[in-house]
């Protein structure tokens, strides 16, 4: 099967039926994306495909309908999104783990909504579990991504 990641399209020879999460970790080596609870519930493994966030570990790899965005093809080192620049600013990471589904959560929503209220930010990242509790800097930094994303 053909899957892009990232903008680079690869062959892969893998069983339709496994998840996108093990195919991203397992066969292309994009760690950035975390196993958290192999049910969709806790938002560590979130994605993009064709620019919406979704639970990569309940997306059969066949199932695939477009591009894959991980948080590794989200900015770079050099040139962040501003949501990887304002987790930064905001110093979100504590334990770190969560971070990237948080970070392409928060960027999936500013695609939509460019200047997000808190209750959208609550509602678009609720799903998305943080044990450090992070969750007040998580809020700042969104609100600081969406207006640097409004200055253009």
């Amino acid at each position: 099967m053909k899957l892009t990641v990232n903008s680079e399209t690869h062959d892969l020879d893998v069983e339709e039926d496994m998840p996108l999460l093990w195919v991203l970790r397992d066969e292309l080596g994009h760690t950035g994306v975390k196993y958290g609870c192999g049910i969709a519930q806790c938002g560590a493994c979130t994605v993009h495909i064709d620019g919406q966030a979704v639970r990569s570990c309940q997306v059969r790899a066949a199932d695939v309908w477009g591009g894959v965005t991980t948080i590794e093809g989200l900015g770079t080192p050099e040139a962040p999104h501003p949501v990887q620049a304002a987790w930064i600013e905001h110093q979100v990471a504590q334990c770190g783990y969560c971070q990237s589904g948080q970070i392409m959560q928060a960027a999936a929503l500013l695609a939509q909504v460019a200047d997000p209220s808190d209750g959208d930010i609550d509602d678009a990242l609720s799903g998305n579990l943080c044990r450090c509790g992070t969750y007040t800097r998580i809020r700042a930094a969104v609100k600081t991504a969406a207006a640097r994303m409004q200055e253009g």
